[in-house]
């Protein structure tokens, strides 16, 4: 059993990216700042900082002794410090604007302290506010709208500026807009103090769920993780058709079991697998489309999934594992799209498999190091036994932890029996968490951190906990801001009641015709994907048209997985597709190719939250007709059978390739088949199935008898 930490320096050792090429990359996932901490002590400054925000962070959701709105509050606080901080280490040209940015970080520190230490005055004064209190609310509300813009961007700024703005102005619109004006001190108490504005639902997410999970998958890089994906991916699907990027697919689904960004996975995945695509006869553009398509399925990947698999559980007030239940089928589809658009694109294009000769055996690499699988299965256990997602993020990270210290302690015990009874003793001191609480394990990682202490030879594992707190706190940045300035929208929702409005409008379209108002549920996606992560615009959409689609008949978590689903999407689609942008500098070519090619792999992924939504079962949700009639494993298999059946006929027509190049004809026909499994109307399936067959039967004849006359 052997377990190799990446070893990784301070922040003020550039050299660890020759130890471990991933920890170079790392920073790039941020868009708004560049890579890196900062020269000198402010730069040492902001990566102690981001260690003190994780142990924060993670001493208050394991022991949960503070108020919520407490938590919150402070993990703003530490977003703002930290945000600001490193854009006045990274981006301020001057010495004055470093202070400046500095400033602002403090600032915006002080309004967490602010609540923290005014909690029970802060409620009591509720309706009453003085003007200290407005003060301190107004400058948290324009510190996060500069932070936002300072990392996410301006589009999310400027929509969340725009529902801020109707607070202020809706009194003067037209109906059906027209709302009964809210005063300056209404306004201000709204969205900085209580939880209905910017500590409303999606920061509370972000400080309880989202950022243990966050430093969980940065623990998990830095104990070897990703290398032992790479390793397993080339082993089993290298040597295929396509080879590759089918490497590419398959451990970029690896990595969205432990990672739910999609821009993170691109960067720290397509270091390895987007040049090895473009060396074996790949395009640039189609390498980085194939990474990044592949990789945005990370957030719909159990069993962590993305942040938005978080906001969702608690805004429908359902078991993240009811979430990860509905997101499994979904998630295997999406992944079984991307390889199967590359094994088609291949073949169109000739490209072979790499040598199995050179390639690592797959069970060798888990058999090497096995161990790191152990934190991801308690964190599954955890997840599916009923415990909360806090709890099972913490042990989980704590898991993960007791291994990187422990490794390097058991590689100093000579004999392998010692070393296996060290293990096991380690392993039954860590379980134990189960029956005596937090506090045993926490002594087990204080014991291990001072063992690791005394001997020279592991002293540097500590070190590479210390990064790691660091690195995850920096991941989460991005992350928590959306989380933050996304709470002015949902202010606005539930301060005014517009939704109201929007919702009665999508209903009266969607009376006669639902797919009409799935698709304008869908456009809406991709069109605030084009400015906004997935985080916000799932927020936004799910806030607006989830309780439509429910009024319409659709189950509301099948609904807020459509939503989920075509977020995802928009993050692929031109101008701002984050992860193929992020794929650019890798595979030297613009983002804007990129991005073309990552909607042509993604196409035949469009019909599945459709089908789910006439299907809810695909998403293993309440059965139909067929359930009543043939029990509901039956209706899983068939939807299941109907879902694929589309899904590989639509790629044969995107791609226009199966056995041979296709011809328009049938090209046409594949599409018609598609389409027609898609839609639940009488005859339909039936229909596609026999397309179906037909386009096999005649593109088979066809390629035979080019086969035969070819030489």
């Amino acid at each position: 059993m052997s377990v190799t930490p990446t070893q990784a320096g301070g922040p003020t050792r550039p050299d660890r990216s020759q130890l471990d090429p991933s920890a170079a990359i790392e920073p790039e996932i941020h868009e708004g700042l560049p890579p890196g901490w900062g020269a000198g002590l402010p730069g040492r400054l902001a990566f102690w900082l981001a260690v003190v925000f994780a142990l924060f962070q993670l001493w208050a959701a394991a022991y949960g002794t503070l108020p919520s709105q407490i938590v919150r509050a402070m993990h703003v606080g530490f977003l703002l410090l930290l945000g600001f901080g490193l854009v006045g280490n990274l981006v301020a040209r001057s010495r004055g604007g470093q202070i400046f940015f500095w400033a602002l970080g403090i600032l915006g520190f002080s309004t967490g302290l602010y609540q923290w230490v005014e909690y029970n005055d802060l409620i009591r004064r509720t309706g009453f506010l003085n003007r200290t209190d407005l003060v301190m609310g107004t400058v948290l509300i324009v510190l996060v709208f500069e932070g936002a813009r300072r990392l996410m961007g301006w589009p999310l700024a400027v929509i969340a500026g725009i529902f801020l703005a109707y607070c202020f102005l809706g009194q003067h619109l037209p109906p059906p807009f027209i709302h009964r004006g809210y005063g300056f001190d209404q306004i201000v108490e709204h969205f900085a103090f209580g939880t209905e504005g910017i500590y409303g639902s999606p920061i509370y997410v972000s400080s309880a769920y989202i950022f243990i999970f966050v430093v969980f998958a940065a623990f998990l890089e830095r104990a070897g993780m990703l290398n032992l994906f790479n390793d397993f991916a080339l082993g089993m699907v290298g040597a295929r058709r396509g080879g590759p990027a089918q490497v590419a697919v398959l451990s970029s689904a690896l990595m969205g079991t432990i990672s739910g960004s999609g821009v993170a996975n691109v960067v720290a995945s397509g270091q390895f697998t987007i040049p090895m695509m473009k060396k074996s006869g790949f395009k640039p553009a189609f390498a980085g489309g194939v990474e990044a398509t592949a990789s945005m399925g990370g957030q719909i990947m159990p069993p962590v999934m993305g942040a938005v698999a978080f906001i969702m559980a608690e805004t429908l007030n359902v078991p993240y594992a009811a979430v990860v239940q509905a997101a499994i089928v979904p998630a295997v589809l999406y992944f079984g799209v991307v390889f199967w658009m590359v094994w088609l694109q291949s073949g169109r294009d000739d490209l072979k498999g790499l040598p199995k000769a050179s390639l690592p055996n797959p069970w060798h690499a888990v058999r090497d190091q096995w161990p790191l699988v152990l934190p991801l299965a308690a964190l599954v256990y955890l997840l599916f036994a009923g415990y909360t997602p806090i709890f099972a993020g913490t042990m989980g990270l704590a898991l993960v932890t007791v291994l990187i210290l422990g490794a390097p302690l058991a590689a100093m015990i000579g004999p392998v029996v010692f070393r296996m009874v060290f293990w096991v003793a380690l392993g039954l001191a860590a379980a134990s968490f189960l029956k005596f609480g937090i506090n045993l394990l926490a002594l087990v990682i204080l014991g291990l951190i001072l063992a690791c202490a005394v001997f020279q030879g592991t002293r540097p594992t500590i070190g590479i906990i210390r990064d790691a707190l660091a690195q995850g706190a920096r991941n989460a940045l991005p992350v928590g801001m959306a989380c933050a300035i996304v709470g002015i929208v949902i202010g606005t929702l539930t301060l005014t009641g517009i939704a109201s409005t929007f919702i009665g409008a999508i209903i009266a379209i969607g009376q006669d015709n639902l797919f009409l108002s799935l698709v304008l549920t869908m456009l809406t996606c991709l069109v605030l994907g084009m400015g906004i992560p997935t985080i916000p615009n799932y927020i936004i959409t799910s806030s607006l048209a989830g309780p439509a689609l429910l009024e319409l008949g659709v189950p509301l978590l099948v609904s807020h997985m459509f939503v989920f689903y075509f977020g995802i999407m928009a993050d692929l689609t031109p101008p701002v597709a984050l992860a193929c942008f992020a794929a650019g500098p890798i595979a030297k070519t613009s983002g804007l190719k990129i991005s073309m090619q990552a909607i042509r792999l993604a196409a035949a992924g469009f019909i599945i939250p459709f089908m789910a939504v006439y299907t809810p079962s695909l998403m293993l949700q309440d059965g139909g007709a067929i359930a009543e009639a043939w029990g509901y494993p039956v209706e899983v298999a068939y939807v299941l059978l109907k879902t694929v059946a589309g899904v590989a006929m639509w790629g044969i027509a995107v791609v226009g390739y199966l056995w041979g190049r296709t011809t328009v004809p049938e090209r046409l026909l594949a599409f018609a088949a598609g389409v027609s499994l898609i839609l639940a109307m009488p005859w339909t399936d039936q229909a596609g199935f026999a397309l179906a067959v037909l386009f096999l039967i005649l593109h088979g004849a066809r390629s035979r008898r080019m086969r035969a006359v070819t030489p």
